[in-house]
């Protein structure tokens, strides 16, 4: 997503890290040539817009990170009448038979709380096993059974109304076996959500943004078949271990969305929204590290650098530059009007559905937006 570090020590600690790290890695299209990059386009922060003055549809998924849960749980109380379903960050999978939970995972104040504001809870189960480690149990259908039935333990642990699944590796799955690890996570899939069903709890996959050069990836199409939402994880399309730039592009969403909309029904589907950036050192031959920052961090770091804002029209994305000493750095993030320029290729493709990495780390702003759509 993963030890317990703070998640501007690494973004690689979190399930959007991970995820894009592994996907852009084995996939160099996604990463090693993304869109050409305009010219930047100066402009000034945009200002405050109106908020709604009475509760809106619930619209917005978002996920509850453990390593920031008090002041994540305070922001989903805050948008409980937009949030139909928040996933705490609560588990992962270690082996066949065993999932561990992260600090604070199942407390019951939370999750009590969030059911009282009208809201579901359907905790995250990510995994980072071993290259291969995943495919030996994907590929045996006693080890899949086994791994089902853990879950399922999990999701009874507390009145949890279902569960998230976030598994990554098929990424570094080689090529000789991605087909049948591929059918594999299907058949654990098609279980696990029958399971859930039974119990009239719902079953998530969040699953990596399948584009024209996207390599290893999840059977969307039998997804969607069995479960109730799939979760395109829609940022790092720039990540920590690549060049600067955009965490999301419009034209990278119009290719997502164009081959998943073919695959998924687009009420099923949720587009994962970044609410955080990466501040990078220009010089990327160095030793310089790439820094993981909230819009909150980056917001801040913007205004006491006292450098202007500055938006990236063909992207749809907030940037800025400074000096930390010697050393010139590029910061990308997201913020409410980068969303706003992100929503009509969604509208152009059905796609009702958002999904917001993550709770508390995000620009106020984004929420009214995303009430209107």
């Amino acid at each position: 997503m993963i030890t317990p570090l703070t998640l501007r020590t690494a973004r690689a600690v979190t399930v959007a890290g991970l995820l894009a790290a592994a996907v852009l890695a084995t996939a160099p299209g996604a990463a090693s040539a993304p869109p050409p990059r305009p010219s930047p386009t100066p402009t000034t922060a945009p200002g405050p817009s109106a908020r709604p003055s009475a509760p809106t549809a619930r619209t917005v998924s978002a996920w509850l990170p453990y390593w920031d849960q008090e002041g994540a749980y305070q922001d989903a109380l805050l948008h409980a009448a937009q949030l139909h379903t928040v996933s705490p960050f609560w588990y992962e999978a270690v082996s066949a038979g065993r999932i561990d939970a992260h600090p604070g995972a199942g407390e019951r104040r939370i999750i009590d709380g969030l059911h009282r504001a009208g809201t579901k809870v359907v905790p995250t189960v990510m995994e980072t096993m071993k290259s291969g480690a995943l495919a030996a149990i994907l590929t045996s259908p006693a080890r899949r059974t086994e791994h089902a039935d853990a879950l399922m333990r999990t999701v009874a642990t507390r009145d949890y109304d279902g569960l998230d699944l976030d598994y990554e590796s098929i990424a570094a799955t080689g090529d000789s076996t991605y087909a049948s690890v591929r059918d594999g996570f299907t058949a654990l899939a098609t279980d696990l959500c029958g399971r859930l069903h039974t119990l009239g709890k719902q079953c998530v996959l969040t699953v990596f943004p399948k584009t024209a050069t996207t390599g290893r990836i999840w059977d969307y199409a039998a997804l969607g078949r069995v479960a109730d939402r799939i979760r395109i994880m829609g940022y790092n399309l720039h990540w920590s271990g690549g060049d600067p730039g955009p965490l999301a592009d419009t034209r990278w969403y119009e290719d997502i969305l164009t081959r998943a909309t073919a695959l998924v029904p687009a009420a099923k589907l949720e587009m994962g929204l970044p609410a955080y950036g990466w501040d990078w050192p220009a010089d990327r031959t160095g030793t310089a590290a790439t820094k993981h920052v909230t819009w909150k961090e980056a917001e801040a770091l913007r205004k006491r650098q006292g450098v202007p804002y500055r938006f990236d029209q063909v992207s749809g994305t907030p940037y800025f530059t400074y000096r930390d000493g010697t050393e010139s750095r590029e910061v990308w993030y997201q913020d409410a009007r980068g969303i706003a320029a992100h929503l009509p290729v969604l509208r152009k493709h059905g796609v009702t559905g958002t999904a917001l990495w993550a709770l508390n780390f995000e620009d106020p702003e984004i929420w009214p937006v995303l009430a209107r759509g």
